[in-house]
């Protein structure tokens, strides 16, 4: 008998970082292929990046300055100090998948997203650049701008009955008290079923 294990059932190993990775982004079978850009970003917005498998290019800026050479015994070594900034318009990395943050740069090809990572026992400000392909405009408002609505028209309604209303959201109370009643419903004792071993 022969068993075939794959490389995430492979025992004594843990499956490789960009296997996991290619899980995490895979598209389904339905959305193979070409992607179609169908949304704009704008500053200020609420998007969630989610990692598109289908988009994987991108390019990226590096500003260096200040080449110096250094003489280290026999052979020569080229030491760059870099006074610019690291900048990649390509996928995002998958701590920030399935984040959200708000827009603070469009450019032609690529959005600039404020994050907030947690390190430790804080979190810090990260401004991540990623192609527009794998950002979407958030839904975490969605509800909030409903409810804001809502109240508006209630409140309206209200003003023109001379009523008032509370518009702030309250809390589940307790269920109200009630009796059972034991003569047409008799209190019925469950016990578990005896272990039994057929041989």
């Amino acid at each position: 008998m022969v068993c075939l294990l794959t490389p995430i059932q492979e025992e004594g190993h843990d499956p490789p970082l960009n296997l996991l990775k290619t899980i995490q982004v895979r598209r389904t079978t339905i959305s193979e292929g070409d992607y179609m850009l169908m949304e704009y970003n704008r500053v200020g917005d609420i998007v969630d990046i989610k990692a598109n498998g289908a988009v994987q290019k991108g390019s990226v800026n590096l500003n260096l300055f200040d080449l110096k050479e250094a003489r280290i015994g026999r052979g020569i070594r080229m030491v760059i100090r870099m006074r610019g900034s690291l900048t990649s318009f390509s996928m995002p990395h998958k701590v920030y998948h399935g984040k959200t943050g708000v827009v603070y740069n469009v450019t032609k090809s690529a959005v600039g997203v404020i994050i907030y990572k947690k390190v430790g026992n804080r979190y810090i400000e990260k401004r991540v650049n990623v192609r527009v392909e794998h950002v979407s405009l958030s839904r975490s408002r969605d509800d909030f701008i409903r409810r804001v609505k809502e109240n508006a028209a209630k409140k309206q309604k209200a003003k023109s009955d001379g009523t008032h209303m509370h518009l702030k959201r309250q809390p589940a109370m307790p269920r109200e008290a009630r009796t059972v009643d034991a003569k047409s419903n008799k209190p019925e004792t469950i016990v578990p079923v005896p272990y039994e071993t057929t041989i």
